[in-house]
């Protein structure tokens, strides 16, 4: 089956190259550079912010997965606006041109927006409009694609991944890894959020595109499993043979040195509600609806075997 992918060198991308070559599929990988995959395939670069797909490099496409768009950095609310609500919309229409029979969209729980305080696990209609500009381009881009298609024949499938982990995740993970490996004290068990293995979204991407029917369809994706800064570290102290850690800082510490770093550096979210608030949200409605089920957790991710972020 032939199969396109953008964002095909990001993290998600890589993996679900590889597992939809290893399942005999031809893939078309599209990437913003045009820069090779690990294997040394090459990707056809495509910018979104200035460019876009054509008929000719859709022909006989049956599956296409979105990954592309501006995520982990400082953009201009401009550029999330035309990459990741005006260009999905865009490549959505022409993929229902060339006869595309499933689209599936990499959407983000960021299009939620913000949920109330504590330990509530939100569901798909658990959602109000975002404020940043991240979320509200993904949200954009999830109302345009159902107002257009929810009465096509053109399956769209919208997946909303909660933090997704892996062996080479970057940002906030990686981050912390570092940390971990320096001497960070243990933190105090407090929080939780959902999170998902790489390997389980892109499983779920391919067994979905076969399952998913005409109009739009869209869930949330977790393993089900909750996880406090406290058991992310644990996992981490583990895979990098570091031996159980001290929980010698207080909670009044962690909380003067968040307020500090948010002193100094500015975020638009809280540092402490980033490390020790909640972010919880239910896989039930995919369960329901799908027969994948998730293999993997954090500890077993990140095993001795398979390295660490």
């Amino acid at each position: 089956m032939k199969c396109l992918v953008t964002g095909a060198t990001g993290f998600v991308g890589r993996e679900l190259c590889k597992q939809l070559s290893l399942a005999g599929h031809e893939v078309l990988a599209y990437s913003r550079t045009g820069e090779d995959l690990e294997n040394g395939t090459p990707t056809r670069a495509v910018d979104f912010r200035n460019a876009t797909l054509d008929a000719q490099q859709l022909a006989g496409v049956e599956l296409v997965f979105h990954l592309a768009g501006i995520a982990h950095q400082q953009a201009a609310a401009e550029d999330y606006e035309s990459v990741n609500h005006v260009a999905t919309l865009n490549l959505a229409r022409q993929a229902e041109a060339a006869g595309v029979r499933c689209f599936v969209f990499l959407s983000s729980v960021k299009a939620m927006g913000e949920g109330s305080a504590g330990a509530i696990v939100r569901s798909e209609s658990d959602s109000v409009r975002p404020l940043d500009h991240y979320g509200l381009s993904k949200w954009m881009a999830e109302t345009a694609l159902n107002d257009e298609f929810c009465r096509r024949t053109m399956a769209v499938c919208v997946l909303r991944p909660a933090l997704v982990y892996g062996t080479a995740a970057k940002g906030n993970l990686a981050s912390l890894a570092k940390a971990v490996s320096r001497g960070l004290p243990r933190p105090p068990e407090a929080g939780g959020r959902s999170m998902i293995a790489v390997e389980d979204l892109c499983a779920l991407m391919l067994h979905i595109s076969w399952q998913c029917e005409a109009g739009v369809r869209t869930y949330i994706v977790s393993d089900g499993e909750q996880y406090s800064l406290r058991r992310i570290y644990d996992a981490m102290r583990r895979v990098q043979g570091l031996g159980p850690g001290r929980a010698w800082c207080p909670r009044w510490m962690w909380r003067v040195a968040c307020s500090l770093l948010d002193w100094l550096r500015p975020r638009n979210a809280p540092r402490w509600e980033t490390l020790f608030g909640y972010e919880l949200y239910s896989n039930e409605q995919l369960l329901r609806a799908t027969s994948w089920r998730p293999q993997r957790s954090l500890e077993n991710t990140l095993s001795p075997e398979a390295g660490h972020p």
